[in-house]
């Protein structure tokens, strides 16, 4: 089992990804906010990014012919762009149509979240302290730098101002490595 550092960013592994991603709910409200929370874990997108996204910021690009997400963090206000994963992709299309307007997702607020997601761990088995913000670690180290992704392209992906914010997901996977 590898050290982990108090400073570190906690964040699922892939089994436990892959655990909440199967587990079955029959409580709708906690459908969505697994759901909501999964889609979070395979953009890096945050809470705030999430409520607030629109269908149009979803762009087929030219250069690859893939759906990204083209946008700029609520929160910096730095150009974020994601490229959709097929399980984004899949959330996108249940959800379409459920939320007000233009919106991607119908959000409950970030506390409503945190609360369900502590009982989605509980039924997982999971043993962490899970918020939505672990999402973005989740996606930062399990789905993206364990699978080969660059430490600049992250960064540019997560919307970090500051390369330096960022490099912590790399100290943290090499020494899973």
């Amino acid at each position: 089992k590898m050290e982990q550092d108090e400073t570190d960013p906690v964040f699922l592994t892939y089994d436990e990804l892959q655990t909440v991603m199967k587990k079955k709910f029959t409580i709708p409200r906690l459908e969505l906010v697994r759901d909501v929370f999964v889609f979070a874990c395979f953009t890096g997108l945050s809470y705030i990014d999430i409520k607030t996204l629109t269908h149009d910021k979803i762009q087929r690009m030219d250069f690859d012919g893939e759906e990204w997400i083209i946008t700029r963090r609520t929160k910096t206000r730095v150009s974020s762009n994601v490229p959709l994963m097929e399980i984004a992709k899949e959330l996108i299309e249940r959800y379409k149509g459920l939320a007000g307007g233009d919106l991607v997702f119908p959000m409950p607020s970030n506390s409503v979240c945190n609360r369900h997601l502590k009982q989605i761990a509980k039924a997982c088995g999971i043993h962490k302290e899970i918020g939505f913000h672990l999402s973005r670690h989740t996606f930062a180290t399990t789905v993206y730098l364990c699978n080969g992704g660059t430490i600049e392209a992250l960064s540019k992906i997560l919307g970090h101002k500051h390369i330096s914010t960022t490099q912590i997901y790399a100290e943290v996977t090499n020494r899973m490595v």
